[in-house]
Parts: C-alpha cells; sequence; structure tokens
C-alpha cells in the first residue's frame, strides 16, 4: 500500500499511530537545520517534520523539490504549542517519518502553483494537468461530481432511465453547424457528431421509454466564448404524457433538490415570465433579476413633449437606481458605458432635495418633474432614459440595467432563477434570407396561434422555456410536436419541400405514424451550472480539458493536420485557402 490515510484523515485523534501518506511535495521549507515538507493530495496537506537526527531520512529529504512525489510512513505527533494551522484539517499534528520513498521525480514546473492564478492562460491549459493540481480548480471538479451524482439521484427516484443514444448520427439542418466525420467505408458520405440527443430522445419516446435522462456530451462548431466550449455535457430529459406545467414543476425540483444536496441552498420558487413580458420588463430574453428594478416605459409619459428626441422616438425607457446619489463622475463614466454598448446618447436625472439634476437643461422643468414622478424617484434615486426604435432601445436598456447595478454596486446577492416561457415560434435570419426555427422544428406552437402558421408565422408562440439563473440561460426545452401531419406543416413553413422532409427527417415523421405519446423535454447545461455555482469566470475552469477561446487544445495541440494515408482511406482531398 502506498497510503493508509488521505490528508482530511490525520488528526490528533491518530495521535502516536503509524500511517501512510503518499502525493506531491508542496513546498520544502528549512528552518534551523529542521526541513518541513508540505505533503498535498486531492484532499489537503499534511506538514511532515524531518530533524537531522534522522539520517538518511534527513538527507533524502534534503533532495526533495516541489511536486516530488514521495510516500511516507511515520508516526503522527501534536504540533508544538503555537505551531498549529487552523487552516488545516491535519493542522493540530505533523509526521514524523520512519521511511520515505520518492516514487517519482519531477521538472521544474513551468509556474508554481501557489503563483498559478497569475500565469497566461494558455500555459496553464498547455501544462493542464499542472494546472489541475491547484486545490481551486480540485474544488470545482468535487462540485461538479457531487452535482451530476445528485442529479442522477433524482433521476432514479423519479424512475427516468437512463439512455445513451449514438454519437455518430446524421447532419441535420436547423440548427447550429456541424462537426462532420467523414465515412471510410461508405465514402463521400459524412456522420455529424451531435448537438442534441434531441431527435433519438423522441423517437425514445415513440418506444414508450416514457421517462428518459442522459448526462450527454454534445457538440457544436460555434464562435466560442467565456460561456461556450465546442463541446459540452447536458442532462438531457424527456417525458412522455406530460405538459409544459409538468416539466417545469418537475425540473424546478430537480434544482432545488441539487442545490439542497451539494450546497445545503434552499431556493426560492422560481417566477416565470412570458418571453414577451421578460423583453418589455428587462429588455433581454434571459434578465438578471439580481440587478434591481424592472425598466420603466415612459413612452406614454412623454407622448405630447416637444422635446425632438423624445417626439421622433418609438419607444423611450428608463433604468432607476435607487439611493446611490452618484457623482458627476459616476454619471459620466455611465455615459461612455452607455456609448460603449451603442447607445447614441443617454439622459440621466438626479432627485436633490429641492430640483432635479440633468444632463439635459431642454427638457424644462415641468418635463424634469413629470419623469422624476412617474419613476417615483426620491432623494438620491437617479434615472437614466433611452429612446429610439423599440427593440434596440429595450434591448439597450436592458444591458444598462445590468451596468448599472454594477456600477453602483446595486447587485443582489445569492441565487435568482426563472422560467422564461412562450418564446416565438419562428424569427428571420438575415443570412439565409429566410423564416428559421427560433428553437428547434420539433416545438410545439401554441394551440391558439395555429391559425396563424401559414398566414402570420412571426407571431406565432411556441410551447418553449429557458431557466435562466443569475442572467445565464442554463436550461432550454419545449413541447414537441408528435402528430406526423403537424411537423410537416411546421417543415413547410420552414421552406422545406415534401422530397426534403422525406429525406432529411423521414425517419422520425414515419415514426410518428406508429403512435407517438404526447411528449416534452429540456437540456441543462451542466458546464454553466457548475460555473455559476463555483463562482467561476469562464467554462475552463470547470471542465478537465476544454479548448481555448479559438476552438484549439494547447495540450494535445488540436486540432492538427492528418498524413496523406488517412486522407486516402477516407477519399479526402484538401482545399485549404
Amino acid at each position: 500500500m502506498y497510503r493508509t490515510h488521505y490528508a482530511n484523515q490525520i488528526d490528533k485523534g491518530l495521535e502516536n499511530q503509524e500511517v501512510e501518506i503518499a502525493g506531491w511535495v508542496h513546498r520544502r521549507r528549512d528552518h534551523g537545520g529542521i526541513i518541513f515538507l508540505d505533503l498535498r493530495d486531492r484532499t489537503g496537506l499534511v506538514q511532515v517534520v524531518v530533524e537531522p537526527t534522522q539520517g538518511d531520512l534527513f538527507v533524502e529529504a534534503d533532495h526533495l523539490r516541489p511536486e516530488y512525489v514521495i510516500s511516507v510512513l511515520g508516526s503522527v505527533r501534536l504540533r508544538p504549542k503555537g505551531m498549529t494551522n487552523p487552516d488545516l484539517y491535519s493542522g493540530e499534528v505533523e509526521v514524523v517519518p520512519l521511511r520515505l520513498d520518492v516514487l517519482a521525480e519531477s521538472k521544474v514546473p513551468p509556474f508554481t502553483l501557489q503563483d498559478a492564478d497569475s500565469v497566461d492562460e494558455l500555459l496553464r491549459l498547455k501544462y493542464r494537468y499542472l494546472d489541475l493540481r491547484r486545490p481551486s480548480l480540485l474544488k470545482n471538479f468535487e462540485l461538479r461530481d457531487r452535482v451530476v451524482w445528485s442529479v442522477r439521484e433524482f433521476f432514479h427516484q423519479h424512475h427516468f432511465l437512463d439512455v445513451e443514444t449514438p454519437q455518430l448520427a446524421r447532419s441535420t439542418p436547423e440548427g447550429a453547424r456541424d462537426f462532420l466525420v467523414p465515412s471510410r467505408t461508405q465514402p463521400g458520405s459524412f456522420y455529424a457528431l451531435p448537438q442534441s440527443p434531441q431527435i433519438f430522445k423522441q423517437l425514445l419516446m415513440v418506444a414508450g421509454f416514457d421517462r428518459y435522462y442522459q448526462i450527454a456530451k454534445v457538440f457544436r462548431d460555434e464562435d466560442l466564448r467565456a460561456d461556450r466550449q465546442p463541446e459540452f455535457t447536458q442532462v438531457d430529459v424527456e417525458m412522455a404524457f406530460v405538459s409544459q406545467d409538468d416539466v417545469l414543476q418537475l425540473m424546478e425540483t430537480m434544482i432545488r433538490y441539487v442545490f439542497s444536496q451539494t450546497m445545503a441552498v434552499d431556493l426560492d420558487p422560481f417566477p416565470r415570465l412570458t418571453w414577451q413580458q421578460a423583453m418589455d420588463r428587462y429588455g433581454s430574453d434571459k434578465p438578471d433579476l439580481r440587478a434591481g428594478e424592472a425598466l420603466i416605459h415612459l413612452t406614454d409619459t412623454v407622448r405630447d413633449s416637444t422635446f425632438p428626441v423624445f417626439s421622433a422616438a418609438e419607444t423611450v425607457v428608463g433604468v432607476v437606481v435607487r439611493g446611490p446619489n452618484p457623482s458627476r463622475k459616476q454619471l459620466d463614466e455611465m455615459l461612455r458605458g452607455a456609448k460603449d454598448l451603442g447607445a447614441a446618447g443617454l439622459i440621466w436625472l438626479v432627485q436633490g432635495t429641492d430640483s432635479v439634476r440633468t444632463n439635459v437643461k431642454a427638457l424644462g422643468d415641468e418635463l424634469l418633474t413629470v419623469l422624476a414622478k412617474t419613476a417615483n424617484l426620491a432623494v438620491g434615486d437617479v434615472l437614466f432614459v433611452l429612446a429610439g426604435n423599440r427593440d434596440e432601445t429595450l434591448s439597450l436598456a436592458g444591458q444598462l440595467r445590468l451596468l448599472a447595478a454594477q456600477q453602483f454596486s446595486k447587485m443582489d446577492s445569492g441565487w435568482k432563477f426563472l422560467w422564461v416561457t412562450d418564446f416565438p415560434l419562428f424569427e428571420w435570419s438575415d443570412d439565409q434570407g429566410r423564416i428559421v426555427s427560433a428553437h428547434h422544428p420539433f416545438t410545439m406552437p401554441h394551440g391558439e396561434d395555429w391559425e396563424r402558421i401559414a398566414s402570420d408565422p412571426l407571431s406565432v408562440r411556441s410551447q418553449a422555456y429557458d431557466v435562466v439563473l443569475n442572467g445565464v440561460e442554463l436550461a432550454s426545452g419545449s413541447v414537441r410536436i408528435h402528430r406526423p401531419d403537424w411537423q410537416r406543416q411546421i417543415f413547410g413553413v420552414l421552406g422545406l419541400s415534401q422530397d426534403e422532409i422525406n429525406t432529411k427527417f423521414g425517419f422520425l415523421v414515419d415514426a410518428f405514424q406508429y403512435g407517438a405519446p404526447p411528449h416534452a423535454g429540456i437540456a441543462f447545461g451542466i458546464d454553466r451550472l457548475i460555473m455559476l455555482m463555483a463562482g467561476a469566470k469562464s467554462l475552463r475552469e470547470v471542465i478537465a480539458f476544454p479548448k481555448t477561446a479559438k476552438g484549439s487544445d494547447p495540450l494535445m495541440d488540436a486540432p492538427s493536420p492528418v498524413d496523406s494515408t488517412q486522407l486516402h482511406e477516407l477519399g479526402l482531398k484538401l482545399d485549404t485557402p
């Protein structure tokens, strides 16, 4: 055996007992001829003390360097008074070695674990196996393990089946860009790595697997950002014989269970907003409820104003911040921030004791008073006003609301979940010059909107829903279409001919002809969930071996060229720009 105990198992209850520990030399210190070693394993640190009187052991310890792998057989003793470390589980004791074995030496690392936070991320990703030794990252993966375990536990308790679906599938349109895999045995044909198990889990509903879940790896060839990776993990769920409300209630219960089990947090009930309500109130379909009040609509208030900015605007909207009593410098910073967001300008009003200050004198005292009263401003409150066309102004105001909460330290703490429902079923794509699915083409429209599918498709609402946490989209799902005639009708609105439907989705539509139950589902981005729960700034802090913002892997140097033999076997020739 290399060890009998981990670091977090060694305490004063083991005084005078022999233990064997193994791990890495985290730190080596010489004090008055005595060598102190901090031995690190994945649970923490243990101090090993080697004295000059220990002969060969002392010589061996003197040659140790950081990140050497060692095993120590020794006796546990209490630390001298005044030498305890309250930050360590083992901080009241130390180990005096009887035997010390070097299991592996280490080169001088390109960075120390203590200084890794200040090291360039590309260097840390190149040596990710060293970066992962940091206790802060290890805690993220311990949290991830607990979350995944509690998710599985919940679904097991609620009679779901864990079913694996293929990683090599058919390329399907109406989604993100696919990662393609050429077939060697069928030259000229390609598999696609799944963007989602969507079609497979719907087929499982047809098969009678009425409660399915999977911790699924999925792939999307999209431009990357802090909360997006080309391959990621999701908790994929589908249920038959359920309504939208059934899904929302059970999935909210699941999230509550996960937070209770892993963080001892009892969450408040999740409010529900329709997509239209979210856009009107917060200028976003993933609003951060921590950022204070909803937007204030001022269009009707200023409708008769002669102020040209207001009279020419389709929409006038305000952002209120309570009680900051801002300085002119802070207000100027908000002006710069608004312009950085794309606003042509920004009007501010600050309620004083006797009057309202503003940066636009042309508003006049009467209009200032009306605006301040509409916003219910108290002394020290500030109102920021934007005007312009509706969609752009609401979006800018939503971003400005977040900026103001951050600038004036008004962002609440805690976990603010909500459901956003009733998304548009379709949207217009300027890139493709046609109508596309806002969610995906298997989403059920609202029943009362079916009659407008052909005549006014952009007005049709879907039975789609998102979970939002602190301004981040955490999950997305919908009630699915389960009748073949309905599915063909939706494909037709998207511009697919009957031949295209049969070629691309014929297997799904055919399956619906053999008795498909009503069904609905959802998929949670588990990487995003862990990122938020851990307080991490990027998905890369909660994925063991992530890609960079450009989609590359510095550790494996991937993607990389392949040799001509492999290309020849696949029947491929490169035409690289």
